[in-house]
Protein backbone atom coordinates (compact mmCIF):
# COMPACT_ATOMS: atom_id res chain seq x y z
CA UNK A 1 0.00 0.00 0.00
CA UNK A 2 2.62 2.56 1.02
CA UNK A 3 4.66 1.90 -2.41
CA UNK A 4 1.53 2.65 -4.21
CA UNK A 5 1.55 6.08 -3.09
CA UNK A 6 5.28 6.62 -2.25
CA UNK A 7 5.60 8.98 -5.25
CA UNK A 8 2.71 10.91 -4.29
CA UNK A 9 4.36 11.04 -0.38
CA UNK A 10 7.51 12.24 -1.66
CA UNK A 11 6.18 15.01 -3.91
CA UNK A 12 4.26 16.11 -1.30
CA UNK A 13 7.58 16.12 0.69
CA UNK A 14 8.71 18.22 -1.91
CA UNK A 15 6.55 20.81 -1.63
CA UNK A 16 6.88 21.22 1.89
CA UNK A 17 10.36 21.29 1.57
CA UNK A 18 9.64 24.08 -1.08
CA UNK A 19 7.21 26.16 1.09
CA UNK A 20 9.52 26.08 4.02
CA UNK A 21 12.42 27.22 1.71
CA UNK A 22 10.95 30.46 0.41
CA UNK A 23 10.67 31.69 4.31
CA UNK A 24 14.79 30.58 4.73
CA UNK A 25 15.75 32.41 1.60
CA UNK A 26 14.29 35.53 2.75
CA UNK A 27 15.80 35.42 6.16
CA UNK A 28 19.16 34.21 4.63
CA UNK A 29 19.44 37.10 1.67
CA UNK A 30 19.32 39.41 4.57
CA UNK A 31 23.17 37.96 4.75
CA UNK A 32 23.81 37.21 1.36
CA UNK A 33 23.11 38.52 -2.02
CA UNK A 34 20.93 36.52 -4.15
CA UNK A 35 23.69 35.70 -6.53
CA UNK A 36 26.36 34.72 -4.30
CA UNK A 37 22.99 32.56 -2.79
CA UNK A 38 22.68 30.96 -5.52
CA UNK A 39 25.85 29.59 -6.75
CA UNK A 40 26.91 28.36 -2.90
CA UNK A 41 23.41 26.21 -2.59
CA UNK A 42 24.30 24.83 -6.16
CA UNK A 43 27.49 24.00 -5.13
CA UNK A 44 26.42 22.41 -2.07
CA UNK A 45 23.82 20.80 -3.54
CA UNK A 46 26.10 19.56 -6.10
CA UNK A 47 28.25 17.61 -3.76
CA UNK A 48 25.47 15.56 -2.09
CA UNK A 49 24.26 14.88 -5.55
CA UNK A 50 27.26 13.63 -6.95
CA UNK A 51 28.08 11.90 -3.59
CA UNK A 52 24.95 9.67 -4.02
CA UNK A 53 25.06 8.84 -7.40
CA UNK A 54 29.10 7.84 -6.55
CA UNK A 55 27.55 5.52 -3.36
CA UNK A 56 24.79 3.51 -6.07
CA UNK A 57 27.31 3.16 -8.67
CA UNK A 58 26.64 6.19 -11.31
CA UNK A 59 28.68 8.75 -12.60
CA UNK A 60 28.17 11.93 -14.65
CA UNK A 61 28.99 10.23 -17.98
CA UNK A 62 26.45 10.11 -20.22
CA UNK A 63 25.92 9.26 -23.86
CA UNK A 64 28.11 11.62 -26.25
CA UNK A 65 24.79 12.21 -28.83
CA UNK A 66 23.31 13.00 -25.25
CA UNK A 67 26.14 15.41 -23.98
CA UNK A 68 24.79 18.96 -25.46
CA UNK A 69 21.23 18.70 -25.05
CA UNK A 70 21.29 17.60 -21.89
CA UNK A 71 23.71 20.68 -20.91
CA UNK A 72 20.83 22.90 -23.04
CA UNK A 73 18.61 21.85 -20.78
CA UNK A 74 20.55 22.15 -17.60
CA UNK A 75 20.81 25.77 -18.57
CA UNK A 76 17.47 26.38 -19.11
CA UNK A 77 16.32 25.32 -15.68
CA UNK A 78 19.67 26.01 -13.91
CA UNK A 79 20.31 29.32 -15.25
CA UNK A 80 18.10 31.22 -16.90
CA UNK A 81 15.16 30.06 -14.34
CA UNK A 82 17.42 30.79 -11.19
CA UNK A 83 18.14 34.17 -12.58
CA UNK A 84 14.67 35.31 -14.18
CA UNK A 85 13.28 34.52 -11.18
CA UNK A 86 15.37 36.60 -9.13
CA UNK A 87 15.07 39.39 -11.19
CA UNK A 88 11.41 39.14 -11.66
CA UNK A 89 10.83 38.87 -7.98
CA UNK A 90 12.55 42.16 -7.85
CA UNK A 91 10.61 43.88 -9.86
CA UNK A 92 7.39 43.22 -8.93
CA UNK A 93 5.21 41.94 -5.79
CA UNK A 94 5.94 38.38 -4.23
CA UNK A 95 2.25 38.16 -4.41
CA UNK A 96 2.02 38.64 -8.17
CA UNK A 97 5.18 36.49 -8.24
CA UNK A 98 3.10 33.22 -6.60
CA UNK A 99 0.60 33.73 -9.15
CA UNK A 100 2.98 33.66 -12.03
CA UNK A 101 4.78 30.78 -10.82
CA UNK A 102 1.52 29.06 -10.26
CA UNK A 103 1.34 28.87 -14.11
CA UNK A 104 4.14 26.21 -14.24
CA UNK A 105 1.53 23.39 -14.39
CA UNK A 106 -0.41 25.10 -16.71
CA UNK A 107 2.63 25.41 -18.98
CA UNK A 108 3.85 21.63 -18.64
CA UNK A 109 0.00 20.91 -19.37
CA UNK A 110 0.04 22.94 -23.21
CA UNK A 111 3.74 22.35 -23.91
CA UNK A 112 3.58 18.23 -23.43
CA UNK A 113 0.06 18.44 -24.66
CA UNK A 114 2.00 19.54 -28.23
CA UNK A 115 5.25 18.73 -27.94
CA UNK A 116 5.49 15.05 -25.87
CA UNK A 117 3.54 12.04 -26.06
CA UNK A 118 2.21 12.89 -22.70
CA UNK A 119 -1.13 14.35 -23.48
CA UNK A 120 -3.57 15.61 -21.29
CA UNK A 121 -6.65 13.52 -20.23
CA UNK A 122 -10.32 15.34 -19.40
CA UNK A 123 -9.49 14.98 -15.70
CA UNK A 124 -5.87 15.78 -16.17
CA UNK A 125 -7.19 19.30 -17.55
CA UNK A 126 -9.61 19.84 -15.02
CA UNK A 127 -7.65 18.99 -12.40
CA UNK A 128 -4.42 21.61 -13.81
CA UNK A 129 -6.84 24.49 -14.01
CA UNK A 130 -8.59 23.52 -10.39
CA UNK A 131 -5.26 23.87 -8.92
CA UNK A 132 -4.02 26.69 -10.75
CA UNK A 133 -8.10 28.72 -10.03
CA UNK A 134 -7.20 27.61 -5.72
CA UNK A 135 -3.53 29.14 -6.18
CA UNK A 136 -5.14 32.88 -7.78
CA UNK A 137 -7.90 32.21 -4.43
CA UNK A 138 -5.47 31.57 -1.93
CA UNK A 139 -3.04 35.02 -3.46
CA UNK A 140 -6.48 36.84 -3.15
CA UNK A 141 -7.61 36.20 0.02
CA UNK A 142 -4.10 36.82 1.87
CA UNK A 143 -3.07 40.12 3.09
CA UNK A 144 0.34 40.49 0.84
CA UNK A 145 -0.80 42.95 -2.11
CA UNK A 146 -1.01 41.98 -5.71
CA UNK A 147 -1.71 44.53 -8.31
CA UNK A 148 -1.56 44.20 -12.29
CA UNK A 149 -0.25 47.76 -12.99
CA UNK A 150 2.14 49.00 -15.12
CA UNK A 151 4.70 49.04 -12.51
CA UNK A 152 5.01 45.54 -11.90
CA UNK A 153 4.09 44.46 -15.91
CA UNK A 154 8.35 43.95 -16.03
CA UNK A 155 8.42 41.70 -13.16
CA UNK A 156 5.04 39.66 -13.71
CA UNK A 157 6.20 38.92 -17.65
CA UNK A 158 10.02 37.75 -16.34
CA UNK A 159 8.86 36.33 -13.35
CA UNK A 160 5.83 34.20 -16.25
CA UNK A 161 9.02 33.49 -18.45
CA UNK A 162 10.95 31.75 -15.38
CA UNK A 163 8.08 29.59 -15.36
CA UNK A 164 7.91 28.40 -18.47
CA UNK A 165 11.48 27.98 -18.15
CA UNK A 166 10.88 25.70 -15.65
CA UNK A 167 7.81 24.12 -17.54
CA UNK A 168 10.16 23.57 -20.53
CA UNK A 169 13.42 22.11 -18.27
CA UNK A 170 10.71 19.36 -16.22
CA UNK A 171 9.30 18.04 -20.05
CA UNK A 172 12.32 17.93 -21.86
CA UNK A 173 13.68 15.93 -18.61
CA UNK A 174 11.34 13.18 -18.92
CA UNK A 175 12.37 11.75 -22.46
CA UNK A 176 16.56 11.69 -20.57
CA UNK A 177 14.82 10.18 -17.67
CA UNK A 178 13.76 7.21 -19.78
CA UNK A 179 17.76 6.29 -19.96
CA UNK A 180 19.20 7.84 -17.13
CA UNK A 181 18.06 7.41 -13.28
CA UNK A 182 16.83 10.55 -11.22
CA UNK A 183 19.74 10.24 -9.10
CA UNK A 184 22.27 10.21 -12.10
CA UNK A 185 20.48 13.19 -14.24
CA UNK A 186 19.96 14.97 -11.30
CA UNK A 187 23.71 15.20 -10.04
CA UNK A 188 24.54 15.76 -14.17
CA UNK A 189 21.96 18.85 -13.71
CA UNK A 190 23.43 20.40 -10.04
CA UNK A 191 26.33 20.49 -11.72
CA UNK A 192 25.63 22.37 -14.86
CA UNK A 193 24.16 24.99 -12.42
CA UNK A 194 27.45 25.11 -10.57
CA UNK A 195 29.09 26.01 -13.32
CA UNK A 196 26.49 28.74 -14.76
CA UNK A 197 25.56 30.01 -11.62
CA UNK A 198 29.37 29.90 -10.45
CA UNK A 199 30.09 32.33 -13.35
CA UNK A 200 27.36 34.42 -13.25
CA UNK A 201 28.03 35.14 -9.53
CA UNK A 202 31.61 34.92 -9.50
CA UNK A 203 31.77 38.70 -9.12
CA UNK A 204 29.59 39.02 -6.10
CA UNK A 205 31.50 36.29 -4.29
CA UNK A 206 34.57 37.94 -4.51
CA UNK A 207 33.18 40.73 -3.34
CA UNK A 208 31.10 38.73 -0.14
CA UNK A 209 31.88 39.40 3.52
CA UNK A 210 32.21 35.99 4.71
CA UNK A 211 32.45 36.96 8.41
CA UNK A 212 29.14 38.54 8.47
CA UNK A 213 26.99 35.03 7.68
CA UNK A 214 25.98 34.18 11.11
CA UNK A 215 25.13 30.72 11.62
CA UNK A 216 21.68 30.69 10.53
CA UNK A 217 22.80 32.16 7.39
CA UNK A 218 25.01 28.97 6.20
CA UNK A 219 22.14 26.79 7.98
CA UNK A 220 20.02 28.81 4.93
CA UNK A 221 22.49 27.74 2.01
CA UNK A 222 22.58 24.29 3.63
CA UNK A 223 19.15 23.75 4.11
CA UNK A 224 18.16 25.17 0.15
CA UNK A 225 21.23 23.47 -1.57
CA UNK A 226 20.79 19.86 0.60
CA UNK A 227 16.83 19.80 0.53
CA UNK A 228 15.18 22.58 -1.92
CA UNK A 229 17.59 21.65 -4.40
CA UNK A 230 19.79 18.19 -3.62
CA UNK A 231 16.60 16.03 -2.23
CA UNK A 232 13.71 17.64 -4.24
CA UNK A 233 15.80 17.37 -7.95
CA UNK A 234 16.25 14.10 -6.94
CA UNK A 235 12.27 13.42 -6.10
CA UNK A 236 10.92 15.82 -9.04
CA UNK A 237 13.09 13.95 -11.24
CA UNK A 238 11.36 10.79 -10.14
CA UNK A 239 8.24 11.78 -10.38
CA UNK A 240 8.51 13.15 -14.27
CA UNK A 241 9.88 9.67 -15.06
CA UNK A 242 7.22 7.84 -13.02
CA UNK A 243 3.92 9.12 -13.13
CA UNK A 244 4.82 12.02 -16.06
CA UNK A 245 5.64 15.68 -16.46
CA UNK A 246 1.85 17.28 -16.30
CA UNK A 247 0.63 15.42 -12.83
CA UNK A 248 4.33 15.69 -11.32
CA UNK A 249 3.96 19.56 -11.97
CA UNK A 250 0.46 19.78 -10.15
CA UNK A 251 2.06 18.92 -6.93
CA UNK A 252 4.15 22.63 -7.32
CA UNK A 253 0.42 24.35 -6.53
CA UNK A 254 0.66 22.50 -3.04
CA UNK A 255 3.22 25.01 -1.43
CA UNK A 256 1.41 28.28 -1.14
CA UNK A 257 -1.18 25.69 0.35
CA UNK A 258 1.38 24.31 2.87
CA UNK A 259 2.74 28.13 3.13
CA UNK A 260 -0.79 28.62 4.88
CA UNK A 261 -0.77 25.73 6.91
CA UNK A 262 2.19 26.48 8.53
CA UNK A 263 1.32 30.51 8.98
CA UNK A 264 -1.30 29.12 10.90
CA UNK A 265 0.43 26.45 13.03
CA UNK A 266 3.98 28.36 13.75
CA UNK A 267 2.66 32.04 13.33
CA UNK A 268 -1.02 31.88 14.60
CA UNK A 269 -2.21 33.55 11.48
CA UNK A 270 -6.17 33.23 10.76
CA UNK A 271 -7.09 32.44 7.37
CA UNK A 272 -9.64 34.37 4.90
CA UNK A 273 -12.74 32.15 3.59
CA UNK A 274 -11.27 32.33 -0.25
CA UNK A 275 -8.07 30.89 1.20
CA UNK A 276 -10.35 28.14 2.68
CA UNK A 277 -11.51 27.16 -0.75
CA UNK A 278 -8.79 28.12 -2.68
CA UNK A 279 -6.73 25.01 -0.71
CA UNK A 280 -9.60 23.03 -1.10
CA UNK A 281 -9.48 23.32 -4.59
CA UNK A 282 -5.94 23.22 -4.65
CA UNK A 283 -6.05 20.10 -3.14
CA UNK A 284 -9.44 18.78 -5.51
CA UNK A 285 -7.41 19.62 -8.45
CA UNK A 286 -4.65 17.33 -7.73
CA UNK A 287 -6.08 14.48 -6.86
CA UNK A 288 -8.19 14.50 -10.20
CA UNK A 289 -5.27 15.48 -11.76
CA UNK A 290 -3.81 12.26 -10.81
CA UNK A 291 -6.88 10.07 -11.49
CA UNK A 292 -6.03 7.69 -13.95
CA UNK A 293 -8.76 7.75 -16.85
CA UNK A 294 -9.50 4.15 -17.82
CA UNK A 295 -10.47 5.32 -20.99
CA UNK A 296 -8.00 6.39 -23.62
CA UNK A 297 -9.69 9.13 -24.86
CA UNK A 298 -7.64 12.26 -24.13
CA UNK A 299 -8.41 15.97 -25.27
CA UNK A 300 -6.74 15.68 -28.33
CA UNK A 301 -7.76 12.66 -29.59
CA UNK A 302 -11.49 12.56 -29.90
CA UNK A 303 -12.47 12.24 -33.65
CA UNK A 304 -15.27 11.93 -35.28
Amino acid sequence: MFRKYLTDLSLILVAVIWALNFSIIKVTLTEIDPYSFNALRFIFAAVILYSIARKRGYTLKVQKEDFWKLVGIGIVGNLFYQVLFMIGIDYTYSANAAVMLGTIPIWVAILSQFFTDEKMTTLTFIGVVLAFSGVALIIAGGENEISFQSKTFLGDVITVIAALCWAVFTIMSRKYLKTYSPVQYSAFMSVIGVICLSLVGAPSLLKLDWSGISWLGFGGIIYSGALSVGVAYIIWNRGVKVIGAVRTAAYQNLVPVLGLLFGVILLGEELALLQYIGAALVICGIVIARLEKKSPTSLNSSKS
